[in-house]
């Protein structure tokens, strides 16, 4: 079991090597949606998404246990392998990373650019029982999501986000894996306990949400068709699964809607954010529109990054996409 109180201590010892993120906001989002909308977003953040915090999170760890490890592996749609490329060459220490062909290329170019050894698998499947072989081997296998301590490092971007006293009505996070969701849960629960706080999914990997519905754990046996790459994963852990059950919702977002949400924010924050970001934005949108237009709500949505390939970027704006 996770302790909400970890929370802090991943803040503080991870936060010496990353970049501060101020809040965004837009007033013209704020406008159209009726409410306060506040962006934390993990785009700006080092190697462009949050999943950097788990990996520093899980490396510094190690370090202070005197675990040093001598050769670490993992498996990635893309922003966790950029992760652990860049926490682990900070020691210096080899790092393979075995990623799905299907992952933007733009990902695998710079994971190799940050000096892991990549090898790129015909499936996400393949990925998955690669890493662990090698694990078996002898390797640390540093899971994207189903470990401890990567949870409580990305769980310090809703920690970050709330440290000032920001107090939503309602925290939004996209779920891919589920570790960000489940850190956000953790942190909400203890800096604020009144938020509710809500998962977005792509409708068309919709795992996370069959199994808050159904109470157990559902899997793809193939990676999900969705623009939204990071949560093309096949199935969430029960690890991550214990804190999703405890979520007040999941809202699903379909291609259209994720499509339209990309470019709406990079259009009024300024940023570039990937797919996978503006689930989360979806899921806010919609749970905006069932409220009461009365009492304006103040809600935290949290953006997972800004890695976007050239061809995604110009899928975006096609104009049949548009229209």
């Amino acid at each position: 079991m996770l302790n909400k109180k970890e929370i802090e201590t991943a803040y503080k010892r991870v936060q010496p090597h990353l970049k501060s993120l101020p809040l965004m906001t837009s007033d013209y989002i704020n406008t159209q949606l009726n409410a306060d909308v506040f962006f934390q977003f993990e785009g700006a953040q080092i190697t462009g998404s949050f999943k950097v915090r788990g990996a520093l999170n899980t490396l510094l760890t190690l370090k202070e246990q005197g675990k040093i490890p001598k050769h670490v592996v993992t498996f990635s749609s893309g922003n966790h392998a950029q992760a652990v490329a860049y926490a682990y060459k900070k020691l210096a220490i080899p790092a393979t990373v075995y990623i799905p062909k299907t992952a933007a290329e733009f990902k695998i170019k710079m994971t190799r650019f940050l000096g892991a050894k990549v090898v790129v698998t015909d499936d996400r499947k393949e990925a998955e029982c690669f890493s662990q072989q090698l694990a078996e081997q002898g390797a640390t296998f540093i899971h994207p999501y189903d470990n401890d301590d990567v949870i409580l490092g990305q769980g310090t971007s809703c920690y970050e986000a709330l440290s000032n006293g920001l107090q939503p009505d309602t925290i939004f996070a996209p779920i891919g894996g589920g570790g960000l969701i489940s850190g956000t849960l953790l942190v909400a629960q203890r800096l604020s306990p009144s938020s509710l706080i809500i998962g977005g999914e792509p409708q068309q990997a919709n795992d996370a949400y069959q199994s808050y519905i159904k109470g157990n754990i559902v899997g793809f046996n193939n990676s999900p068709n969705t623009i939204a790459d990071g949560a093309r994963t096949l199935q969430i852990s029960e690890r991550t699964f214990h804190q999703i059950k405890q979520l007040d919702d999941i809202l699903l977002a379909s291609e259209k809607e994720i499509k339209d949400w990309t470019r709406l924010l990079f259009s009024h924050l300024k940023v570039t954010v990937e797919p996978t970001s503006a689930v989360a934005m979806v899921a806010c949108q919609k749970w905006l529109t069932r409220q009461d237009q009365k009492k304006r709500k103040s809600v935290l949505v949290i953006l997972s990054g800004g890695n976007i390939d050239d061809t995604t970027f110009q899928a975006l704006w096609d104009k049949e996409h548009i229209e």
